[in-house]
């Protein structure tokens, strides 16, 4: 219990709270409460580390956002908030519509890839389509050097069987199509010398094939246009829609801090309540442990003592406290933010400290210090961090 409301405290600045603060005989009812203030930290760590990773989350997605898209401000967004819910709102049609698109573009496809497949009936039934059909016989026909000197062999058959594979290894598009009706023609005049008859012949079928191709080209050139633009308009729709999703999530994120943050004012403020009397001498070392500190540290004290009594006047270069005058939770407040502030001093890598088995045991309380003090920054400067 000790080691939470600690870490509690320090994400908000504010004194250190210890437990043992609460009076020395400890009825049942006190013990109650004690446990009732167990679970209520317990319960705001579980939220920190949610909080925390939703901010993770956040923040990495803008980090990759502005990689992407450098013209974009840093932790900026394409939408305003308005135009972000909007957007969001109409999310689901403009989904449906693209799946719409997706169909109509599927369909167009087909139309093309039947076009394409009557002109390779037409060049496969031509009489001089036979060497071209199945795959070389290179044993057969003693071709010893053809794969030293055709790089990627190809034929009607096996573009045949490609066009007509169900497992996703087949043609994407027409254009594939076409790249391997050429290859097939262009491997048997490399081949081959150019008076040969397989030459001759190969020669006159690519001939006739880019007659046709030319005649649904402009086709092909629209259907792709039409599809690249399709796709711009797919892919700017899920950025704006991951844009508006995070921007919510930064906007839920930032009143959850403020949630964080008067749930701890309201935490600090209960068991300052339960805090015991601070005796004589108890104040005596306070007294003089403040006048040790730094000059800033001095001035977090005085600020300190400046919330709780609203006369008092901080400023100025000589400032008396009357110690004896400070109510009891003003004086744990200040006993706490001193043992912190010597805390840290003193665990410094310049202090040379080499007590390892104590930061090992600390470890997971400096991690959960670092979280929530993480997090009550945020949430002052949530304008600039977390974008909205």
């Amino acid at each position: 219990m000790n080691r939470t409301v600690e870490q509690l405290m320090d994400a908000k600045n504010g004194p250190v709270l210890d437990v043992s603060v609460v009076g020395q005989q400890e009825t049942s009812a006190g013990a109650s409460q004690v446990e009732s203030l167990n679970q209520s930290v317990d319960e705001m760590f579980i939220k920190v580390d949610q909080l925390e990773q939703k901010l993770i989350e956040v923040e990495q997605f803008y980090s990759s956002s502005n990689t992407k898209h450098p013209n974009t401000p840093k932790g900026g967004s394409n939408l305003k908030d308005k135009d972000s819910e909007k957007f969001l709102a109409s999310f689901k049609k403009r989904q449906q519509d693209a799946a719409r698109k997706e169909a109509a573009a599927a369909k167009r496809m087909q139309e093309l890839m039947r076009q394409f497949g009557t002109i390779l009936r037409q060049i496969t039934q031509h009489k001089w389509s036979g060497p071209f059909m199945q795959p070389v016989d290179v044993v057969g026909l003693g071709l010893h050097d053809y794969y030293e000197v055709i790089e990627k062999p190809m034929d009607f058959s096996t573009i045949k069987s490609k066009m007509e594979a169900k497992d996703g290894t087949g043609y994407k598009n027409v254009r594939e199509i076409c790249a391997d009706v050429r290859l097939i023609f262009k491997n048997a005049m490399k081949y081959n010398e150019e008076r040969d008859d397989v030459h001759v012949m190969a020669k006159t079928l690519l001939d006739k094939f880019e007659t046709k191709w030319l005649q649904l080209l402009p086709k092909v050139d629209e259907e792709e246009k039409r599809r690249k633009e399709e796709e711009a308009e797919m892919q700017q729709d899920m950025q704006l829609a991951q844009e508006a999703t995070h921007a919510k999530m930064a906007r839920d994120l930032s009143f959850e801090l403020d949630e964080i943050d008067t749930h701890l004012e309201k935490l600090r403020e209960t068991v300052l309540q339960k805090c015991r009397k601070m005796t004589t001498e108890e104040k005596k070392r306070l007294g003089s442990a403040i006048t040790r500190l730094s000059p800033e540290d001095i001035n977090k004290a005085l600020e300190i003592v400046a919330k709780s009594n609203p006369t008092f006047q901080s400023a100025g270069e000589t400032v008396e406290v009357d110690i004896d005058a400070q109510s009891e939770s003003t004086l744990w407040k200040l006993k706490f933010f001193v043992k912190d502030t010597i805390g840290q001093i003193k665990s410094s890598p310049s202090t040379g400290g080499n007590n390892n088995g104590e930061n090992n045991q600390n470890s997971n309380n400096r991690r959960k210090r670092e979280i929530c003090d993480a997090l009550a920054k945020t949430s002052q400067k949530k304008s600039k961090k977390l974008p909205t």
